[in-house]
């Protein structure tokens, strides 16, 4: 098996450091045929898969000098370059941003998270990201929750778009947490997908967890594995190839909508990962066609109820246009 070296010279022979030191290794020629990502698995044993694949979407793993995808082929005899950056930084670095704020008070404030934004700091997203903002914009948050994800409750995708409560204050993040946990925070979503389900209304109660050839996705699982997962969904709208839902959720997995909804066989419009070719939408889309707009809870201080709502963005109410006009 080809041992790595390290080597502190960059892609381009300047002597280096501007980036950190690579990783160096020679593809034996019995693994012509491997993938990529499985290969680097096997011999990086201190980086997980999902990590190896984060590093390779982001370019910081090359062969003979070229970027390629996680799925690449090995021919053997290629030389491999891996880059692994520092550990990042314990304490998250604010990052003034425009946000759109739907409500906020002195505990809790809830924004219309953008598609295209990182919710927190993760593998491949360093910076740009929603928590990062609302640090700039309160820097009380410092101090609450978690120190790479201030203030943070709960996530959508980075291409999800839609309404996140976040935490100020040590108080609402434990009320916050306990409302989740007990599934009293209501979160309502507006999603299109493909094709036309002949139902008006459903369920989903199937198990979820990650998926058992893919770690960077999730799966239905068999009864039995998985955590349990239910999904409410509703027919606002049908079109020709494809139709709206208003979505709504007794819990929150990962990816939990994108994965029910493409288990039914209309994945969301938008969502390569999960509907692969049919996912294309008929007219430019950045993002999912997937909006989280209704969210209500309990104001962990307070005791008020609160209510929020957040309209349809431009890039789906265009789509929304153009099928209407098409009929």
């Amino acid at each position: 098996m080809a041992p790595f070296v390290h080597s502190r010279a960059s892609a381009d022979g300047a002597p280096a450091p501007r980036r950190p030191a690579a990783r160096t290794a020679t593809v034996e020629p019995a693994s012509a045929g491997d993938r990529l990502d499985r290969w680097l698995s096997d011999r990086l044993t201190d980086l997980s898969r999902a990590r190896l694949q984060a590093l390779i979407r982001a370019g910081l793993v090359r062969v003979d000098g070229a970027v390629v995808k996680a799925a690449y082929r090995l021919r053997g005899g290629e030389t491999i370059e891996v880059e692994v950056p520092p550990p990042a930084p314990e304490e998250l670095v604010p990052e003034p941003a425009t946000l759109s704020i739907v409500h906020e008070d002195e505990h809790v404030i809830v924004v219309d998270k953008p598609a295209g934004m990182v919710v927190h700091p993760g593998a491949g997203h360093a910076g740009g990201t929603l928590a990062a903002a609302v640090l700039a914009h309160a820097p009380a948050t410092a101090g609450v929750g978690g120190p790479r994800r201030p203030g943070i409750v709960h996530r959508l995708d980075k291409d999800t778009s839609g309404l996140l409560v976040i935490a100020k204050t040590a108080a609402a993040y434990a009320g916050l947490v306990t409302q989740l946990a007990a599934r009293t925070v209501t979160r309502r979503y507006l999603a299109l997908v493909h094709g036309r389900l002949k139902a008006n209304a459903g369920v989903v109660d199937t198990p979820l967890g990650r998926h058992p050839h893919d770690r960077v996705r999730m799966a239905v699982l068999p009864p039995g594995r998985g955590r349990r997962a239910v999904t409410h969904y509703r027919v606002l709208e049908r079109f020709a190839d494809f139709t709206l839902l208003e979505v709504t959720l007794e819990t929150g997995r990962t990816h939990q909508i994108r994965v029910h909804l493409a288990s039914l066989g209309h994945p969301v419009v938008g969502d390569a990962v999960y509907g692969k070719a049919r996912s294309r939408p008929p007219v430019g889309l950045d993002g999912y066609a997937l909006h989280a707009t209704a969210l209500a809870f309990v104001h962990p201080v307070s005791r008020c109820r609160i209510e929020c709502s957040a309209p349809l963005p431009a890039r789906i109410e265009q789509l929304l246009s153009h099928l209407r006009n098409s009929r």
